[in-house]
């Protein structure tokens, strides 16, 4: 019986072998970020609606659409991080910087706000920062050196 098997060879004496490196490297463009995607977004979703959650719709009218807004300047991040991320990957500061703004923004946008409030501005603001880091170190990692 005749051996119709073909033995695998080595690829990288192919011509094109540093093209189809390229072209994979290309191709994936950088999504080693794509876990971080969903928390960014969940974490928008949460703080658009947290005035809702902690009944401070009330007492804070200020902080309501301060952190709706905000939570739905995260979530399109999020999305834009999944949409596009060759683009948007280089916005993972805004991550931070909206983090930073989610800490300090009860007192400077809300009225005297309680504990519950503030605390829970700057565990959003906190996992902002920290997504937002994590985003940045992905990134530089995966991106290709010349």
């Amino acid at each position: 019986m005749a051996n119709v098997s073909h033995p695998r060879g080595d690829i990288t004496t192919h011509p094109d072998a540093s093209e189809m490196r390229e072209r994979y490297a290309r191709m994936l463009g950088g999504r080693d970020v794509a876990l971080v995607d969903g928390p960014v977004f969940l974490l928008g979703l949460y703080c658009a609606v947290s005035p809702w959650i902690l009944h401070y719709t009330t007492s804070q009218p200020d902080l309501v659409t301060h952190n709706l807004i905000v939570g739905i300047a995260i979530g399109l991040l999020a999305l834009g991080f999944t949409r596009a991320p060759e683009r948007m990957y280089g916005l993972s500061w805004a991550m931070c910087a909206l983090g930073v703004w989610m800490i300090v923004s009860p007192w400077i946008v809300g009225d005297n706000p309680d504990a519950g409030v503030i605390w829970n501005n700057v565990v959003i603001g906190a996992l902002a920062v920290v997504l937002g880091l994590m985003c940045i170190a992905t990134t530089t990692r995966s991106t290709p050196r010349p």
